[in-house]
């Protein structure tokens, strides 16, 4: 009967819901798997023992709207000439950096500074919602609960490796972590410690940033030396960066632009 009794509490606390009321004992749980995953208590404590539910991060969730605008109202709005400047300003600022990469990576300084311009303006706003508590609300909730349960766990596993403590986790709504906004899951694949400080901070560190983004464009099949514009060989690779359509080629529009193949 005991046995019994805990497989059934042990179900009970793993099921998702709506109601704010069972989510202590839902987090108690999932902490009991995190640990049960390998993820060390203390990483499980310092990262969860003081989350709460987020009903601000489940407005946002609900309140979602469906994308409307055109590729020439969306790309004229975010490929602008603040963008364009500032990112060949960053390009010859780190000039060596962007070598180096390109050569380790095989891919192109316009690229890389595009996708970083429109994520958070180079680093701009990076978002405030606090990581963890984002995560984890969204895990509770059953619109999206596998995805986000592993989200969460890739997020504590980031922090049981010494990358970055729960505090500095801070970024969009749904999780997205850093300067060119990685989920969990990407961080954990892809983070690169480029700048040689025994972490991987997306947060901080420029040449972390850049190195991961382009581990990541490189995991997908990018071409050293192709072009990235619809109909080339890379194109499909910025698609594996975002699926919209819209965004992929506004990405394409702006390194052509940065590169200065454009007006």
């Amino acid at each position: 009967m005991v046995a019994v009794f805990g497989l059934s509490t042990l179900a009970q606390a793993q099921s998702c819901s709506s109601d704010p009321s069972g989510f202590p004992a839902w987090l108690e749980q999932f902490k009991q798997e995190a640990v049960s995953q390998g993820i060390s208590q203390q990483a499980v404590a310092s990262a969860l023992d003081d989350v709460t539910y987020d009903r601000n991060t489940i407005s946002h969730d609900r309140g979602q709207k469906v994308f409307k605008q055109s590729f020439e109202q969306f790309s004229t709005r975010m490929a602008n000439n603040f963008r364009v400047t500032k990112g060949k300003g960053l390009i010859r600022r780190y000039a060596d950096l962007f070598a180096r990469i390109e050569h380790d990576y095989g891919v192109q300084a316009p690229v890389l500074v595009a996708i970083w311009g429109l994520e958070t303006d180079f680093g701009a706003y990076i978002g405030n919602f606090q990581t963890l508590r984002s995560l984890a609300t969204l895990a509770y909730d059953c619109r999206r609960s596998a995805q986000f349960r592993a989200e969460l766990m890739d997020a504590l596993r980031i922090v049981d490796r010494g990358d970055m403590a729960p505090s500095a986790m801070r970024g969009a709504w749904a999780g997205e972590i850093g300067q060119t906004q990685f989920m969990p899951s990407s961080y954990v694949k892809f983070a690169v410690d480029y700048d040689g400080t025994g972490r991987r901070d997306l947060v901080h560190s420029v040449p972390d940033v850049l190195a991961s983004t382009a581990k990541f464009l490189r995991s997908y099949g990018w071409q050293a030396g192709q072009g990235w514009d619809p109909g080339e060989a890379n194109f499909g690779v910025i698609q594996q960066w975002n699926k919209s359509d819209i965004y992929s080629r506004t990405i394409a529009l702006l390194a052509d632009k940065i590169a200065g193949q454009s007006n």
